[in-house]
């Protein structure tokens, strides 16, 4: 590639640190519709080369505009397999670009203005109009994986589904019935990249080991989401990241910390499944038509609480504080709920109702894992299921109350119990 050609400059990281490097600067030939094209791009070179990749970006001219997609974000960060999967000294520059020219001819990054057919001129000025889709991502194949994607497609309604099985996850599987039996608007990929511009993204891979101390267990799974959360929150930087890993309060409070997102955009399926399956005893069975929500950690700590406004009622739900009449109701609902399991296609709905209630903004209260630090009182830095509004923007916690002794204490436990474990692993 004779066109580029090497320069030195100074990088500025996103941390506002600077550090000088080589750079390479030229245009890359890029065949669209019978036509070739000059793609601008610069390849800064970190001192770590060639053990490390570079990082790649698109230069654009004042007359041409970034095309946010699968291999380049807002910014004009180039993603690739390539990228990802560097591995000197197979990897190299010049197969790097080899593969940039062939995806960019699969999908442009670049659109000249005067040929951008949804730019819309305003008084005087220029905007482009925001064509945003329903996409959603599906990280982690098995059991989990497959329900997921189902119980989405037959709840939501969504312009793309993307469906990644994680060659690091014990989950695999599934993906390649999906690509044999080809399902409307699914996408089937092995490649993190695919999920970019995806407005929720589910992860549920799991990384099992055969260790049989539980912290091993646990931190197996941590050491796969840090190669793969980073690089979903880079790619969908305004999604909502939805967990359903196990187990599911460690593996959003892992998730939250790896992706660097607001804690209000990275929530875990936690105990909306059990809160939905009690409320629909308490309404069916027991002929209270009050929502109720299932809280604290999923495991035999999880306590109930009950709405102060009925099912019908337009007012936003509150928690009631916790007392002697409700108490009875509330234990004869958990008693009827025993034996239900987690099942994966019960969990499939549950993640499925959750996306749904983001796509639409539908402002639903759900029981979902969430930074729990600073509710009724709780100073550590924990994740547990607390009932959340959940819309576009992602969660909002409902108002702190207190609860009976019993649930207090149950909460005290866990939160105990989380902050130990989170402490002895390596994030």
């Amino acid at each position: 590639y004779p066109g580029i050609q090497p320069f030195t400059g100074t990088y500025t990281f996103s941390d506002g640190t600077q550090k000088d490097l080589l750079k390479l600067i030229g245009n890359i030939p890029v065949k669209y519709e019978g036509r070739s094209y000059n793609f601008p791009i610069q390849l800064w070179l970190m001192d770590s080369f060639p053990f490390t990749p570079p990082i790649c970006l698109l230069r654009p001219t004042p007359d041409m505009v970034i095309r946010e997609g699968k291999h380049v974000d807002g910014g004009g960060r180039i993603h690739l397999p390539g990228l990802h999967n560097w591995d000197y000294p197979k990897s190299s520059v010049v197969g790097l670009l080899t593969e940039m020219i062939a995806k960019f001819e699969e999908d442009p990054p670049l659109s000249l203005l005067a040929f951008v057919s949804n730019l819309q001129i305003n008084d005087g000025g220029s905007r482009l109009h925001d064509q945003s889709i329903n996409k959603v991502s599906v990280i982690g194949g098995g059991d989990l994986g497959m329900a997921s994607v189902m119980s989405i497609l037959s709840k939501c309604k969504v312009d793309k589904l993307v469906f990644i099985d994680v060659a690091e996850s014990s989950t695999k599987g599934g993906s390649t019935d999906l690509e044999i039996f080809s399902l409307p608007k699914v996408e089937v990929s092995r490649d993190l990249s695919a999920s970019a511009g995806s407005t929720v993204v589910v992860v549920t891979a799991n990384a099992w080991s055969s260790e049989q101390s539980y912290l091993t267990v646990v931190q197996t799974n941590v050491d796969l989401y840090r190669g793969i959360i980073p690089n979903l929150a880079r790619l969908s930087p305004n999604a909502v990241m939805l967990i359903a890993s196990q187990p599911v309060d460690i593996m959003s409070h892992v998730a939250w910390r790896q992706s660097c997102l607001p804690p209000t955009r990275v929530i875990g399926a936690g105990c909306n499944l059990d809160s939905a399956r009690l409320s629909h005893i308490l309404d069916i069975n027991l002929n209270t038509h009050r929502p109720a929500w299932v809280i604290g950690e999923l495991s035999d700590n999880k306590v109930a609480v009950m709405s102060n406004t009925g099912l019908s009622s337009s007012a936003q739900h509150e928690i009631a504080a916790g007392s002697s009449a409700t108490k009875p109701l509330l234990d004869r609902a958990f008693e009827m709920m025993k034996n239900r399991g987690q099942r994966s296609w019960s969990v499939g709905l549950s993640i499925a109702d959750i996306t749904n209630s983001i796509l639409t903004d539908k402002m639903k209260t759900h029981s979902v894992s969430t930074l729990a630090q600073g509710w009724g009182g709780i100073g550590a830095e924990v994740f547990l299921s607390l009932p959340c509004i959940i819309g576009s923007n992602g969660s909002t916690r409902l108002a702190g109350v207190s609860l009976g002794q019993e649930e207090d204490s149950k909460l005290r436990e866990s939160v105990s119990s989380l902050s130990n474990l989170v402490s002895q692993l390596t994030i």
